[in-house]
């Protein structure tokens, strides 16, 4: 699986340490050793960060990362997004309101910053009263590589 990402600085460990602390959890090596692999490897699938993880603890169940990272999501420490007919992805990059833009030919994921100002950086036609503080986007496309090597896929395809 490719993945490309905007090259930034993630948080360091003493701040992931504060953060699972202020949220009342508990600092373990299966939650650093998931943050670890979610940082090195953005837009990975569970799946995909079951293998990082398990390459420092080779005996982690499937189901303990699964739960890490959804308790992780749940608390802001990562985000889950899931692009169309793709298992879902997660990424060290919360709270910028960011977009993806996703290729239908070969599931690459780029970052997109958010499309106008500030979050939710879209507005709706109707808001029905909620007060907006986010928007997904995912922009689905042919990338580059796929452009210049000819693959084709229907526009409509998931």
């Amino acid at each position: 699986m490719e993945t490309t990402a905007a090259a930034e600085t993630h948080p360091s460990r003493d701040a992931w340490t504060s953060h699972l602390r202020s949220h009342g959890r508990r600092v373990t090596k299966q939650r650093l050793a998931v943050l670890d692999a979610v940082d090195a490897v953005p837009h990975a699938t569970a799946e995909d960060t079951v293998q990082q993880v398990r390459a420092v603890l080779p005996t982690i169940s499937v189901q303990s990362v699964y739960v890490v990272l959804s308790d992780l999501a749940a608390i802001g420490m990562v985000s889950k997004f899931e692009p169309p007919g793709s298992p879902a992805r997660y990424e060290i990059r919360t709270g910028d309101n960011h977009h993806h833009a996703y290729c239908i030919s070969c599931g690459v994921i780029q970052d997109v910053p958010c499309a106008v100002g500030h979050a939710p950086c879209l507005t709706p036609s109707e808001d029905h009263g909620f007060q907006l503080l986010s928007a997904e986007v995912v922009f689905r496309g042919i990338c580059p590589s796929c452009q210049h090597s000819g693959a084709q896929q229907d526009p409509e395809a998931p």
